[in-house]
């Protein structure tokens, strides 16, 4: 492995950190829905300030990523990752010591920046430590720790704002932080690229202000018009500035912070893309399921906690087999698979009606934990293989950036997509033409997961009605957006099973996997023969075999 490391340290050491630091960065993306109401409570702050709530966190998490990841190989993963940790741990206090919500956002953004480096340089610190099947497991540990934080958030967020206050959400980061960060500076190891190129400056700042212009439009582009002039100024300016990022980093070449070579890499071209779609259809829909639970079936943040649990641990166990499968079964079926799996529990939403009890989302929930936690590993692992070992903490960020562009993509065009299909469905419905003009603003209303509070507002004798209608709309809303997620998930799924190659990853990494491949070329060489005499590639052929066989935020922030 090519790289300076010292000697002191123990790979168990860093996982774990690399694992705690991982889970309150992702915590912190999903644990403050619940806790909205209180915070709006505590500042009398507006719908749009709460929104600056959860934006401002995803802008500085998606913003960085590659700029850490890039940074960290020339200057030390271990010192840059430490860094990451004080900006997270400091702004976690200002968060839980805000004052109004203007303090609050702009601690929020902080504390996304300093995430943004933990995440960017933690697969790569894993990734240092552990070879082989080794590898395999640990990317399954941490793939767990991903999902959990995911799908614990809505559990812990509950615990937190319900028994103390919404503020030890972002206070328990602190004790818990420094303990972490103790046992990284004494027991991580540092490593970093052997002739580390200069830092390519020009590169971050035009990169960090493109990326943050395109996340910043994603997010707020239904609430200030999607044709609004702010929202065109900034994906013009988020295009030409990316424009001018490549032209830079081609003319950089082997020095560039982002190697656009990449780019010629089948597989490296494939992963970024599942990643993007996997976390657009996952991340939006759970946010939407988890409105559903809290606001439409009127559970607690505790309550609604507890009924996910059977996703976080069909999610933990699926994530723990898989780890110990990316040596044993081509990359390609497990990402393919896993995306299968997710568009299977998406589409079985539609299991649910106006009148069901939370139990008909089970079977949604088993495949979309089965999915998600078969994922995470193996695309952590790819993500640093398609590189040699000096820039894993670049190929690590890129990644992570796919990740959250595609979180912000989800969020925002899903989003928007059940705001509007819940409003039409509640202004068609019998009800909403009895409210003539106004039928409008209550069906928004209701898709931000207020149905309640408007059937308090309407006219005399026409409460349970609307009451009624309300919730078959958002139901059938959700359906009709889970089935748009499953598309989207079920195209990730065919890009996994035809677009990732053990021939494209770095000769570093092709070694650990080559035994995964061979375990499928008994079954296949005569599919591989029959395709090779009419010059198909080979990979079609081992891709295609499996298929066969295996065949939220509007409602978070009410």
């Amino acid at each position: 492995m090519s790289g300076r490391t010292t000697t002191v340290g123990g790979r168990g050491w860093t996982l774990a950190v690399v694992c705690v630091a991982t889970f309150m960065l992702l915590l912190d993306l999903t644990v403050v829905n619940v806790a909205l109401p209180d915070i709006r409570d505590a500042f009398d702050a507006s719908f749009t300030s709460l929104q600056w709530v959860l934006d401002a966190y995803a802008l500085g998490l998606a913003a960085v990523l590659l700029t850490a990841g890039s940074l960290a190989d020339r200057l030390g993963r271990k010192r840059v990752f430490n860094i990451g940790f004080v900006v997270f741990l400091a702004a976690s206090l200002a968060c839980g010591l805000a004052n109004d919500a203007v303090v609050l956002s702009v601690a929020r953004g902080i504390q996304g920046l300093g995430g943004a480096v933990l995440f960017a340089v933690g697969p790569a610190l894993i990734g240092q430590e552990y070879q082989g099947k080794d590898r395999g497991k640990a990317f399954g540990i941490f793939g767990g720790v991903v999902g959990l934080s995911i799908a614990f958030g809505p559990l812990i967020g509950g615990a937190l704002t319900d028994g103390l206050s919404w503020r030890w959400i972002f206070l328990v980061n602190v004790p818990v932080g420094l303990l972490a960060m103790a046992v990284s500076v004494l027991r991580m190891r540092e490593s970093r690229a052997e002739s580390a190129p200069a830092v390519d400056w020009w590169g971050m700042v035009l990169f960090t202000g493109a990326l943050t212009l395109l996340v910043l439009g994603l997010l707020r582009g239904e609430a200030e018009g999607w044709g609004s002039a702010p929202i065109v100024g900034m994906f013009t300016a988020a295009v030409l500035l990316l424009v001018v990022f490549g032209a830079v980093e081609k003319r950089r070449g082997e020095q560039a912070m982002f190697q656009l070579s990449l780019f010629r890499n089948r597989t490296f071209n494939g992963v970024s893309v599942v990643t993007l779609l996997c976390a657009a259809a996952t991340m939006s829909a759970i946010f939407l399921l988890v409105s559903y639970v809290q606001n439409v079936l009127a559970y607690s943040p505790w309550e609604t906690g507890l009924r996910f649990l059977p996703l976080t641990g069909t999610l933990f166990v699926a994530a723990a087999i898989s780890g110990s499968l990316t040596t044993r079964v081509p990359q390609r079926l497990l990402m393919g698979t896993s995306l299968t799996l997710i568009a299977i529990g998406l589409s079985l939403v539609a299991l649910t009606g106006p009148d069901t009890a939370w139990t008909a989302l089970l079977p949604s929930m088993f495949g979309i934990g089965l999915g998600m936690g078969l994922f995470n590993p193996p695309r952590a692992s790819l993500s640093i293989a398609v590189v040699e070992p000096s820039k894993a903490g670049m190929a690590s960020g890129i990644n992570e950036t796919f990740q959250q562009v595609g979180v912000a993509i989800g969020i925002a065009g899903f989003g928007a997509a059940f705001q509007g299909r819940v409003t039409d469905l509640f202004v068609q419905s019998g009800t909403g033409r009895q409210l003539g003009s106004t039928a409008h603003e209550f069906g928004e209303a209701v898709a931000a997961g207020g149905g309640a509070e408007a059937a308090g507002r309407a006219p005399a004798g026409m409460g349970s009605a609307l009451e009624a209608a309300a919730r078959t709309a958002f139901v059938d809303g959700l359906t009709d957006v889970m089935w748009v997620c499953a598309a989207v998930a079920a195209v990730g799924a065919l890009v996994g099973f035809v677009f990732i190659r053990t021939r494209d990853l770095h000769e570093s990494a092709r070694g650990d996997l080559a035994a995964a491949e061979d375990t499928v070329s008994p079954a296949a060489r005569p599919a591989l023969k029959a395709v090779g005499a009419h010059g198909l590639p080979e990979d079609a052929a081992v891709a295609g075999a499996p298929v066969a066989v295996q065949s939220a935020r509007a409602g978070g922030e009410a």
